[in-house]
């Protein structure tokens, strides 16, 4: 979650490691040169029984940072072995930082800052005199001092509640970093920093976005070291073949710069990256004993990817190519949310713009987190601008996220679901059907659809399997898609949540040194 830059400032460390350490040897795989939507050059992948390059640094591991959820695995001998967090293989990607940003209405004047106001009071006099400017009164001039001092006094508490928030020790991952933020009503919560990645961000944000990354990837870091009884120095992480973006192929390059420099300062001396469905294509060559084509769907969190590739047998599995959409199951969140649970807080009924709801809605959009919470619906008719007032308080927003992904989950599998909003207003629930669903996720998968069939038609034949992972790929309608695109496929449900970290940890990259790598860019 940091960069060199943000090295004093989140003090990530590498104490605790149980492990001795070694000068870094910053090597990055060569996959990170490439930030296209497209590769079409078959790449060969190297056995894992072969041997590695890693042998010289330690032990590797594979990490897949996800928008939802983040896993890591490793191969110790002949044995795959999923890292543990709380005794999952997998954690929700978010963290929660105890020490509350500071609260403009916190501000009082102390004596000091009295005499602060005097002086400068003072000095805004003499300068009056001096310049002949135009005569304030002193009443002016004290309420111009006293806005000076507090725009002080904030700078000074951002500072020490960053300094503070970055202490590793304090931070709280997966769904207990939701729970505490809910329990403790203050502090600083993050959730799927790895959508923002790609986004246009003024370096301040960028910085932020960097060291909030290395703290969930020192998180895996030590968790696996800990478990795997050695140091973990090196890495293998997942990236989509288009990373959401507003930049275009700028911003997937930026979102591996901006990982790589996590990694670093996390205190992995070695990354490289992989795209995910060749990653899961690795796991699927794994338990395949003939030799076949497959087509690898996986469909997670924020985006959609596709792999083609020759996979089983006693053969080397060859990626021919891939394909990717910055679209993933968190586009049905919003879609869903807007449609069923914001027309309770007046979408549609009053006259705010509809993005005060999207907002209010996208819980991994930080800037837009706050540009909802700073609004002033006051104003609002009732009982709309009372329901808003609610839901800026106590994690609302984080609290109907939460009910909308358990609604999108269990409309999938039944009729209809019932939800109570208590926590805004004891009388208010929702429900929604089967149908509210499959208008919510119509877009998506009319994307995910145009994009399968585009890759069908590019390919020479059809796949002889259908291999479907990442979270999104239990949805019925998106398994009804695949099939119905592929229809003479051999239809195989992969590992949902694990897929792709099994393929990451079984990858033997080649590395090159860093300077050669920036010397490449």
């Amino acid at each position: 979650m940091k960069g060199p830059a943000r090295k004093k400032l989140f003090n990530v460390g590498r104490a605790g490691d149980g492990g001795i350490d070694s000068p870094p040897m910053h090597h990055v795989g060569a996959a990170a040169r490439t930030g296209t939507t497209e590769s079409s050059r078959p790449r060969r992948i190297a056995d894992p029984a072969r041997g590695s390059i890693f042998g010289i640094i330690g032990m590797r591991i594979g990490i897949d940072f996800g928008t939802s959820y983040s896993a890591a695995a490793a191969r110790v001998g002949d044995r795959l072995q999923h890292i543990r967090f709380g005794g999952l293989p997998q954690f929700r990607t978010a963290v929660f930082f105890p020490t509350a940003l500071p609260d403009p209405a916190d501000f009082q004047l102390t004596t000091a800052m009295e005499g602060e106001v005097a002086a400068l009071v003072r000095a805004a006099k003499a300068e009056q005199t001096r310049s002949g400017a135009a005569a304030r009164s002193d009443a002016q001039l004290h309420r111009d001092a006293v806005r000076t001092v507090r725009r002080q006094w904030l700078e000074q508490q951002v500072r020490k509640a960053e300094t503070a928030a970055a202490d590793l020790q304090n931070a709280v991952f997966g769904e207990d970093a939701i729970d505490s933020f809910l329990a403790e009503g203050s502090g600083h919560l993050v959730q799927s920093p790895k959508s923002m990645l790609g986004y246009d961000l003024l370096p301040r944000a960028r910085q932020t976005i960097t060291g909030i990354a290395a703290h969930i990837l020192e998180h895996i870091r030590l968790t696996a070291s800990q478990q795997l009884g050695t140091t973990v120095r090196a890495a293998t992480l997942g990236r989509p073949v288009q990373f959401r973006s507003s930049m275009g192929p700028a911003g997937g390059q930026q979102a591996l710069d901006i990982l790589t420099e996590a990694a670093q300062v996390a205190g992995f001396d070695a990354v490289d990256f992989l795209e995910e469905p060749s990653a899961a294509a690795l796991h699927h060559h794994a338990s395949s004993a003939q030799r076949q084509s497959t087509l690898v769907v996986d469909v997670g969190g924020g985006t959609t990817d596709i792999a083609h590739a020759e996979i089983g047998g006693n053969d080397d599995p060859v990626i021919h190519r891939a394909w990717g959409l910055p679209n993933g199951g968190t586009d049905v969140d919003l879609a869903l949310s807007l449609a069923r649970y914001m027309p309770l807080f007046g979408k549609g009924a009053t006259r705010l713009p509809a993005h005060h709801y999207v907002d209010a809605a996208m819980v991994q959009d930080a800037p837009r987190q706050r540009a909802f919470q700073q609004r002033d619906f006051g104003k609002v008719p009732a009982p709309y601008g009372e329901r808003l007032q609610a839901l800026q308080r106590d994690g609302g927003t984080t609290r109907l996220y939460r009910a909308v992904e358990a609604m999108k989950i269990r409309l999938s599998e039944h009729g209809d679901s019932h939800h109570r909003l208590d926590y805004i207003d004891p009388a208010l629930s929702v429900t929604a059907s089967r149908e509210d669903l499959e208008a919510a996720c119509a877009d998506f998968l009319a994307r995910v659809g145009d994009l399968l069939r585009a890759v069908r038609d590019e390919l020479h034949a059809p796949p002889d399997s259908l291999f479907l992972t990442g979270g999104m790929s239990r949805a019925p309608y998106v398994q009804a898609m695949a099939r119905q695109v592929f229809p003479q496929a051999r239809f195989v449900q992969g590992d949902a949540s694990l897929g792709v970290v099994s393929g990451l940890a079984d990858y033997r990259p080649q590395l090159v040194p860093l300077q050669e790598l920036r010397g490449l860019r």
